[in-house]
């Protein structure tokens, strides 16, 4: 037995969805005690750090249910199912942005809630954007703005909130760390 491993008794799905699926497992604590565990199955998720020649972030502005506001955000989504993280990433960078790329680099991967959820995000990095000739088809229910910021800009937002999501701050924060290299 792994430290501090809960055994699950029983595992019930409660809502099967179309990003993520819901369920309740019953599990043994390693004092012997149970418990029960409300848990958010994920596939998975890609994001990509676009760079311009102009050494600008991409980033979008899009409205988020959950938090009931807008926030700005690096290019991201959810790894279909049989899907390579790094051809979803490349895939989001089209749909989300205009631009393409053939040169991607993993800077690293995280989990993003894991007291409920499983969800393992994987992120990208390119300065070898490439405008699309015909954008990609969006997401029907995604409406965003696509913006150029300077690394000094996506830092004013971060400040103001308007950057306020772990991938995003993440990847303002790996920038600032190569820029003060």
């Amino acid at each position: 037995m792994r430290k501090f491993e809960e055994k699950t008794i029983n595992s019930e799905k409660i809502y099967d969805g179309k990003i993520i699926d819901l369920q309740v497992d019953k599990v043994l604590l390693p004092d012997g005690n149970k418990a029960k565990r409300e848990l958010v199955k994920h596939p998975g998720a890609a994001a990509v750090i676009p760079i311009t020649k102009e050494d600008k972030i991409v980033l979008i502005e899009q409205y988020r249910k959950p938090l009931e506001k807008s926030i700005i955000e690096i290019p991201a989504g959810k790894v279909e199912k049989g899907e390579d993280p790094e051809t979803a990433a490349i895939r989001e960078l089209e749909e989300e942005t205009g631009y393409t790329t053939s040169e991607l680099s993993l800077v690293t991967s995280f989990y993003t809630s894991p007291g409920f959820a499983d969800e393992l995000i994987h992120i990208f990095i390119t300065d070898e954007l490439k405008p699309l000739d015909a954008p990609a088809a969006k997401d029907d229910d995604e409406f965003m703005e696509i913006m150029e910021l300077t690394l000094d800009e996506a830092k004013q937002l971060v400040e103001e909130e308007r950057i306020h999501d772990a991938k995003t701050n993440y990847a303002i924060l790996y920038l600032h760390a190569l820029e003060r290299k």
